[in-house]
């Protein structure tokens, strides 16, 4: 999947603090198991998709899976040899900003070890430190 916004009101964006914790995206709303961020970070494109991936691969078909963060803030980089100014650099990759609490994957139609396997996988492919919870 491609995890890229189809079209944004700016180029590129200021870089932000990370404070505080997450009250959007903190609950459970689809499934009843999930994956809770601990810690704040930005978390890439790539490593979305890399926790899709390893969710699909262990789980059967019928299960299902949603992804609740979308990377929509764009990482400019300038290249290595360019002098300093001359202004920012061109979008590079992008990021979702995830603050402490919030709702990374959500599993539901599935049983509670293999949903409990599926998402500490896919929470070693993320770089902070993540929890597992059952809804109720």
């Amino acid at each position: 999947m491609n995890y890229n916004p189809k079209r944004t009101k700016f180029r590129k964006h200021h870089r932000g603090r990370m404070k505080g914790i997450s009250y959007r995206g903190s609950h459970i709303c689809f499934g009843k198991y999930a994956l809770r961020a601990l810690e704040p970070a930005w978390i890439t494109s790539k490593q979305i998709e890399a926790g899709r991936r390893a969710i699909t691969r262990n789980v059967r078909r019928g299960e299902k899976i949603w992804v609740r963060l979308f990377p929509d803030k764009p990482v400019t980089v300038k290249s290595k040899e360019a002098r300093m100014g001359s202004g920012k650099g061109s979008p590079k990759y992008w990021v979702a900003v995830v603050k402490p609490g919030r709702i990374l994957y959500e599993m539901g139609r599935v049983k509670k070890n293999i949903a409990r396997k599926a998402l500490l996988i896919a929470a070693s492919k993320l770089p902070i430190r993540t929890k597992f919870i059952i809804l109720g």
